[in-house]
């Protein structure tokens, strides 16, 4: 497992939720998968989230989930953490995932919130703890309730945090104030799940990034999380500042959507998208170059 593990950076500091290369035809492009991993390890994340929604996970099948798994771990599981995505709206699924995830010899779970279902929070508790008792990994929660339709509720992710395993928690809840109560109380390494908000949680207790913008700037976001930690607060700020077109362009439609177009632009593996999910057209291409170079992003 890559070195940068403590128990204040489980995971590291700077991760990327990785897209899910497919070739022309749609297949899994496995080849695509390790050469997509390797040049965002060596741009310098500590870890990729595998199969989590940037990856497309629920349009992929569990064979090909651990498949892209291993061929993942194969290519950069000795250099870079390796966090599976194994969350659904079914517990039972959820647990044989963990456990499939185990065996291929995944280094974390990263488990969302059950989602469209709408579970109360003894349901939320009940299942996260399932599925943390179902493999012997270290959880990240992910909490994103514009997507679940439920939050994880601060008193739910103090109980959470008593169980040995759920270490952390990756926040796309966009509101700074339960996360600093969350953080304070519970204990939990923080990682910000909203690019926009990435140097905001820094600021209440956060430890680093699970990002997609990390596919095409990951160098800036290790710049922008050590200078906050050595205290440049200012030159923190400056990058922060340097990145919001950045920020702004990748979230303009769906993220998946323009991760790939970035990506591809780049000439990087990403291939074509799963129904329902669609190319970008190609105004929205444009204006992704757009955005980028207003970034600095070379293409």
């Amino acid at each position: 497992m890559a070195p940068t593990s403590t128990p204040q950076t489980p995971f590291g500091r700077v991760l990327t939720a990785m897209v899910t290369p497919f070739t022309a035809d749609g297949a899994l492009d496995l080849d695509g998968a390790q050469r997509l991993a390797t040049h965002l390890v060596d741009a310098g994340n500590d870890g990729l989230i595998i199969n989590g929604t940037t990856g497309e996970s629920p349009t992929t099948s569990d064979a090909e989930k651990a498949d892209l798994v291993r061929a993942v771990l194969e290519a950069v599981g000795d250099r870079a953490h390796v966090i599976a995505g194994v969350g659904t709206n079914d517990t039972h699924h959820s647990v044989e995932l963990a456990r499939t995830a185990e065996r291929t010899g995944a280094h974390g779970l990263l488990v969302v919130t059950p989602y469209y279902n709408k579970p109360p929070q003894e349901g939320l508790y009940r299942h996260f703890k399932t599925v943390a008792d179902a493999a012997e990994l270290p959880v990240m929660l992910y909490d994103i309730p514009g997507r679940s339709g439920v939050p994880i509720g601060t008193e739910t992710l103090v109980r959470l945090a008593e169980h040995p395993r759920i270490v952390a928690n990756k926040d796309a809840k966009g509101d700074l104030g339960r996360a600093s109560w969350a953080i304070a109380r519970s204990g939990l390494a923080w990682y910000s799940g909203d690019d926009m908000l990435n140097l905001p949680l820094l600021s209440v207790g956060a430890v680093g990034f699970v990002s997609v913008v990390g596919h095409v700037v990951t160098p800036e976001l290790r710049t922008l999380v050590e200078a906050y930690i050595s205290g440049d607060v200012q030159k923190a700020t400056e990058i922060h500042q340097k990145l919001l077109p950045v920020y702004t362009g990748m979230f303009r439609t769906q993220g998946v959507m323009t991760t790939k177009a970035a990506l591809t632009l780049q000439g990087l593996p990403a291939g074509p998208l799963r129904l329902p999910m669609v190319e970008c057209s190609p105004e929205e291409i444009a204006q992704l170059k757009i955005d980028l170079a207003a970034g600095g992003v070379q293409l």
